[in-house]
């Protein structure tokens, strides 16, 4: 993947409806992916070295961000998803990557101003199920 614009990656919330809703005025965005790894090294492993057990692991991926809101139907709907602790279809787009799909639950949601400022968000989302990930 060659350098893109950071400002094209986007992240959507699901509207409750089955389409997507924007989170707007996202201004710094970042993905995770992890992957626990199981070791099952034990005295008869090869010279002592460890080993993992492919494929054992727990997946998992968070996205955060932080941004303004550009309008009231993205900052409703982000409110609404936290207070009821749902578990909502986020997707996040990547130019020349792809589209990672699923459910996630938002795990902060907070709000800052300055004094001659905009009022500020900032949100962390974590996975909280099968993920899909389709190529561009």
């Amino acid at each position: 993947m060659g350098a893109q614009k950071g400002k094209d990656l986007l992240l959507r919330a699901g509207d409750g409806a089955g389409g997507f809703l924007a989170v707007a005025g996202l201004r710094t965005r970042q993905i995770t992916l992890n992957a626990e790894t199981v070791d099952v090294t034990n005295a008869d492993s090869t010279g002592r070295w460890r080993e993992l057990l492919a494929g054992a692991g727990v997946r998992r991926a968070a996205i955060a961000g932080s941004g303004v809101f550009r309008n009231q139907a993205s900052d409703l709907r982000l409110r609404l998803i936290f207070f009821e602790g749902a578990i909502e279809t986020f997707q996040v787009v990547v130019p020349a990557f792809g589209t990672l799909e699923g459910p996630f639950q938002i795990a902060s949601l907070e709000y800052r101003g300055d004094h001659a400022g905009e009022v500020t968000f900032d949100i962390s989302l974590d996975s909280a199920g099968v993920l899909a990930f389709t190529a561009a």
